[in-house]
């Protein structure tokens, strides 16, 4: 089975795009700091407007998706992990 890889800032532009559709803004006006954590897995800090809000990785997982589906014509359903990698920071593996 074929794996996709998708790098940290591939990540952070989902992240931007999702954001920006829900808080109606430009993907340029959000921030995004991933994060790993042992005890509470991925997540990240979003600044919109100066306003933070916190993603747990559910949300970033429907980030992946939508970039998946519009940006990477992939199947958005596809299995999707988030990783730490000691070199590439956190990245998603997509099962094709």
């Amino acid at each position: 089975m074929e794996r996709l890889m998708i790098p940290e800032q591939d990540i952070i532009n989902a992240v931007c795009v999702y954001i920006s559709r829900k808080k109606q803004v430009k993907p340029e006006e959000v921030e995004v700091e991933l994060m790993h954590d042992d005890d509470y897995g991925f997540s990240a800090e979003v600044f919109v407007d100066g306003r933070k809000q916190v993603l747990i990785a559910a949300n970033l997982i429907e980030a992946l998706r939508l970039w998946l589906d519009e940006f990477m014509n992939e199947n958005p359903y596809a299995g999707i992990e988030l990783q730490l990698d000691d070199e590439e920071g956190i990245i998603a593996l997509i099962n094709n």
